[in-house]
C-alpha cells in the first residue's frame, strides 16, 4: 500500500472498530456485519489456543459471500477428502454467508475481521496458517501484507478482475499494489483475467489459468439426488423453474406465462422469487387467481398437482432445477445483474434470462453454444417458451447443449486443488 495512504486506511479501520463496538445489534445486513464482529478476534485466539494443532498445516480460506463461497466449496471437499492431516479455517466477509458458512466442512468458521494490520496481526498469530487462499477476487491489503511479511503462501482461485472493476481504478490499485505483488501463486478463470491481473501487479511466472470451479460445484450438486421435498414435485406436465426473479422479472414472465398457458395448458410454473417478503408472495398468489390458476406454497401436501409452485424460503432453489424442463433465472432485467445461469444449466436445462446480462460470461457461452437464450419483453419470452415447453424434442436438444456446456468447464477444482498444495510445498 502506497505511504500516503495508509494513514487513511488506518483511521477508517479505527472508525469500523468504533461502530462495531456501540451499532445496536439488528437484523439488517449493516447490524449484523458489526454486531456478528463484537469478540471477534478474541474468537480466533481463543480456537487458536484450544483447537490449532501445530504439528498440522492449516489452509486457511477466505470467501467473502455465498457465490465465491460455492467457488472455494469444491476446492475445500477436494482438501478435506484427500488430506485428513490439514486443518481448514474458513472465513466470509457478509451476513448473507453466514448461513452457508455453516455446513463448509471447516475445523474453524467465522466472519472476517475488518481489515486494519492490527487485526491481520492477531489473527494470522492466532491461526498460524501454512497458507491463506483468496477465493475469486476479495484480496485485503492489510490481510495480504501481513500473511505475506509472516512467510504464509498466498494464493487465489477462480480469479476474476472484469475490465469495469473498481479495483482497477488509480485509489484501489494505490491501496492494492502491495498486496497483488506478494501473492504467490493465481489461479485465474480464463486469459483475460490474467492478463488484467499481471497488469495489477501480480508477478506474471505466478498466474496461470485454472478455470472457474463452480462448473465442477454445479455439477457436483447436479449428480446428487435431492431432498423428498423437490423429489415430490417431479411430474410429467411440463415445467419452467424460474429461479431468483425480482419484480422486473416477473412483469415480463407473469405475463408471458398467461399466453403460454393458452398454447400448452398443462404447463406448470415454480417460481422461486429473489426475495419472499409477504407482500411479494402475495402478489403472485393474487395473480394467480385472477387468471384461475391453482396456487400452492412448496411444502403444501398438494403442490405437486398446483399450476403454480411458489417457492417461500431460501436454499432450495440448487435443487427445484431438477423438476425443471427450462429454467428461467431471474436479475437480467434489474439492475442487480443476472444470477447464475450454470445450476438450471448442469441439470440439462435450456436456460432463459432478461437482457442485462453482459457481465455474465457463463451467460454468453450458453447462447453461443445454444442451451440458453436472452429475451427482451414478454412477446419474445412467450416465443421462447412455447418452442422449448411444447416440444420434447427442441427442449431436450437445447438442454444438451447447456449440460455439455458445464461440461466443457470441468477440472478447475482438480487444478485449484493442485495450486492450493504449491502452496503447502507439498
Amino acid at each position: 500500500m502506497k505511504p500516503l495512504l495508509r494513514i487513511p486506511y488506518a483511521l477508517a479501520g479505527l472508525l469500523t472498530d468504533a461502530l462495531v463496538r456501540v451499532v445496536p445489534a439488528g437484523k439488517s445486513k449493516f447490524r449484523r456485519a458489526l454486531s456478528s464482529r463484537r469478540g471477534l478476534v478474541e474468537r480466533y485466539q481463543q480456537w487458536g489456543a484450544n483447537s490449532r494443532d501445530a504439528a498440522r498445516p492449516l489452509v486457511w480460506f477466505h470467501a467473502p459471500s455465498v457465490g465465491e463461497g460455492l467457488q472455494a466449496l469444491s476446492v475445500i471437499e477436494l482438501v478435506r477428502s484427500r488430506r485428513p492431516d490439514v486443518q481448514i479455517a474458513y472465513t466470509f466477509f457478509s451476513p448473507s454467508a453466514e448461513q452457508f458458512a455453516k455446513s463448509v466442512p471447516a475445523d474453524f468458521t467465522d466472519y472476517l475481521p475488518f481489515d486494519t494490520f492490527d487485526h491481520a496481526n492477531a489473527v494470522i498469530s492466532a491461526l498460524r496458517p501454512s497458507a491463506l487462499v483468496f477465493s475469486k477476487l476479495d484480496i485485503w491489503p492489510a490481510l495480504t501484507e501481513r500473511a505475506a511479511a509472516a512467510r504464509v503462501p498466498v494464493g487465489v482461485i477462480s480469479a476474476t478482475l472484469p475490465e469495469s472493476s473498481g479495483r482497477r481504478g488509480f485509489l484501489a490499485r494505490a491501496a492494492l499494489d502491495d498486496a497483488y505483488r506478494s501473492i504467490d501463486r493465481v489461479g485465474a478463470i480464463d486469459e483475460n483475467d490474467a492478463e488484467r491481473l499481471r497488469e495489477q501487479g501480480v508477478r506474471s511466472d505466478r498466474v496461470s489459468v485454472t478455470g472457474d470451479t463452480r462448473f465442477d460445484q454445479v455439477w457436483a450438486r447436479a449428480r446428487r439426488g435431492v431432498s423428498p421435498l423437490i423429489q415430490r414435485l417431479r411430474s410429467s406436465r411440463p415445467t419452467l423453474v424460474a429461479g431468483s426473479t425480482w419484480p422486473s422479472d416477473e412483469e415480463h414472465l407473469l405475463a408471458a406465462w398467461s399466453r403460454v398457458r393458452d398454447k400448452i395448458p398443462d404447463a406448470r410454473l415454480v417460481i422461486a422469487p429473489h426475495e419472499t417478503r409477504d407482500a411479494h408472495l402475495r402478489s403472485i398468489e393474487a395473480w394467480a387467481h385472477s387468471l384461475v390458476l391453482t396456487l400452492a406454497r412448496i411444502d403444501a401436501p398438494d403442490a405437486q398437482n398446483a399450476d403454480v409452485i411458489l417457492v417461500d424460503r431460501y436454499g432450495v432453489l440448487g435443487e427445484l432445477y431438477t423438476v425443471a424442463d427450462v429454467a428461467y433465472v431471474g436479475g437480467g432485467f434489474h439492475s442487480a445483474g443476472l444470477h447464475s445461469v450454470l445450476e438450471p444449466a448442469a441439470f440439462g436445462a435450456p436456460v432463459l434470462f432478461g437482457p442485462r446480462h453482459a457481465k455474465s460470461r457463463e451467460a454468453a457461452k450458453l447462447i453461443q453454444a445454444g442451451g440458453g437464450a436472452a429475451v427482451t419483453e414478454a412477446a419474445d419470452l412467450t416465443i421462447r417458451l412455447g418452442d422449448w415447453l411444447g416440444s420434447i424434442p427442441a427442449r431436450d436438444a437445447a438442454g444438451a447443449l447447456a449440460r455439455a456446456m458445464v461440461q466443457d468447464g470441468l477440472g478447475a477444482a482438480e487444478r485449484s486443488y493442485d495450486l492450493v498444495m504449491a502452496l503447502l510445498g507439498r
